[in-house]
């Protein structure tokens, strides 16, 4: 199982960006559930946002309702983060994750898998 992200860089803040995540090895179930999570330096892994896999329910932290969409494509076995209105708050790695439960309550999900992370620095 693989879980490889990219899309991270430098952006100003109000900027956009947006990462992917493409997944290999995993065997998808209708239970299956996508997400992102973000560790900022000196600060415990957070959670962000998380879409079932087939169901397409989505859940986002309070800190980047508005801003961020989470997405997925099947077929390419990758979900996407599309984070706009960037703050220097959101700098952290954003990592990907795979795991099995209900996207409606991410914190019940079982997160199995885990990508290596990608940097995302906001300047103000």
């Amino acid at each position: 199982v693989q879980l490889v992200e990219s899309g991270g860089g430098l952006v100003q803040a109000g900027g956009s960006l947006r990462l992917s995540c493409v997944a290999s090895g995993v065997t998808a179930s209708t239970h299956s559930v996508m997400g992102w999570f973000r560790q900022a330096p000196g600060q415990e892994r957070a959670f962000v946002a998380s879409v079932g896999r087939y169901s397409g329910v989505t859940s986002y932290s309070d800190p980047v309702k508005g801003r961020f969409a989470i997405s997925r494509d099947n077929a390419k076995n990758t979900v996407y983060l599309e984070m706009n209105d960037l703050k220097s708050e959101d700098t952290a790695v954003y990592v990907c994750a795979f795991g099995t439960g209900s996207p409606a309550t991410p914190a019940h999900v079982t997160w199995r898998y885990w990508g290596q992370g990608t940097q995302v620095s906001v300047s103000s």
